[in-house]
């Protein structure tokens, strides 16, 4: 893709990335499944390739891709959304703090408390919704703020651009986890964020079918260089074929954000007027906390939500057990619509209400899934 006019996300999410294949003209690009490639007779790589774990034709055409949507100088694509966590905090000396938001997929948490721990990273949770708090947690060693907005499983919104604001000159590298709002609705280096993380195994996939992770950097600094160290070193990289599958999906991202956000309203609509249901969140409800806030940065307010039930945690199973178009599953993004009931997930240490189910709202037909959940809470 060669132009010098600035392109809208919408063309940038079929081209960026993409290009005609120089040997055969195909439009699709071949999926380049070499672990190795040919040197020349003198000991160079004519082709810019060594080694699959060092580049690869697809992962670097897919982290060109990523790039280019969240408005980033370099990306680089992971095996999974926890190695590309991994690889962040990979990028830390012992001694090092991190402060992250309470509310925050249980996952990252885990790579805090059970990895780097015991390497001695330090690291803080507090609720990142007051920053005030969160300003009072910023120590001389810390380097690292994460934020996650979307948050999960609440769904809760932190004000980027202020927290970007309040570590501005003090050695703090902002990173933001933008897998519930995909770079279709929120672009966090575009308010100030260093480094933006993505499970491209959600949105950017989109069809629950790969698995897969990537980084974006606001700069091609020595931070960035750090996370290729560890992502060369460290060996968690994506597959080829992980890299065209996510490749494929890229194209009609914009276009099913759109639904995922329309459809997801809807049933955060019908589940906020239902008097078996306690609460809702999802910020696109007008008279959610965070609503005027996600407005402000984000273009949509996604496909994720979250509700409690009055009944608390046996009615919440009952709920999950008696639908019949959403599927109980782990995960989220894809086509297809899923409930779970997330404290169960997270495990015993979960702070997760006990009546809360999470649900990631597909591309069906929204008066369907409206008829399923109604039907699912109509004996609770």
């Amino acid at each position: 893709m060669t132009t010098n006019r600035k392109l809208r996300f919408e063309t940038l999410a079929v081209h960026a990335g993409h290009a005609v294949d120089p040997a055969t003209g195909a439009v699709v690009p071949p999926i380049h499944l070499s672990t190795t490639f040919e040197r020349d007779a003198d000991g160079g790589y004519p082709h810019g390739f060594i080694y699959s774990r060092n580049h690869n034709p697809n992962r670097n055409s897919l982290e060109e891709a990523l790039a280019a949507l969240e408005g980033g100088a370099a990306g680089a694509a992971f095996a999974s959304g926890l190695a590309a966590v991994t690889a962040v905090f990979q990028t830390l000396s012992p001694g090092d703090h991190v402060v992250a938001p309470r509310d925050i997929y249980h996952g990252t948490a885990n790579v805090l408390r059970h990895l780097f721990a015991k390497w001695g990273v330090a690291f803080t949770f507090v609720d990142m919704c007051d920053l005030d708090a969160t300003r009072r947690e910023i120590r001389p060693a810390t380097r690292i703020v994460w934020v996650e907005t979307p948050s999960n499983p609440l769904l809760q919104c932190t004000d980027i651009a202020a927290v970007v604001e309040m570590c501005a000159g003090k050695g703090i590298r902002v990173i933001a986890d933008n897998t519930f709002a995909s770079p279709a609705l929120q672009n966090p280096l575009a308010l100030g964020c260093d480094m933006v993380m993505h499970a491209t195994t959600k949105y950017l996939g989109g069809r629950s079918d790969v698995l897969g992770g990537a980084l974006v950097t606001r700069t091609a600094d020595e931070h960035f260089e750090a996370v290729r160290t560890a992502q060369l070193f460290g060996g968690g990289v994506a597959s080829p074929f992980d890299c065209w599958l996510v490749m494929r999906s890229l194209g009609t991202l914009a276009y099913r954000m759109q639904a995922h956000c329309a459809n997801a309203r809807r049933i955060a609509e019908f589940l906020a007027a239902h008097p078996k249901v306690s609460a809702v969140h999802y910020p696109g409800l007008t008279d959610n906390p965070h609503h005027a806030l996600a407005a402000r940065q984000m273009r949509g307010f996604g496909g994720m939500l979250s509700f409690e039930l009055a009944g608390g945690r046996d009615a919440a199973m009952a709920v999950a057990a008696r639908v019949s178009l959403f599927t109980r599953a782990t995960s989220l993004g894809g086509v297809e619509s899923l409930i779970e009931h997330r404290a169960s997930i997270e495990g015993p240490q979960s702070a997760t209400p006990q009546g809360l189910l999470r649900a990631s709202i597909g591309l069906e037909h929204p008066d369907d899934l409206v008829d399923d959940l109604a039907q699912a809470l109509e004996e609770v």
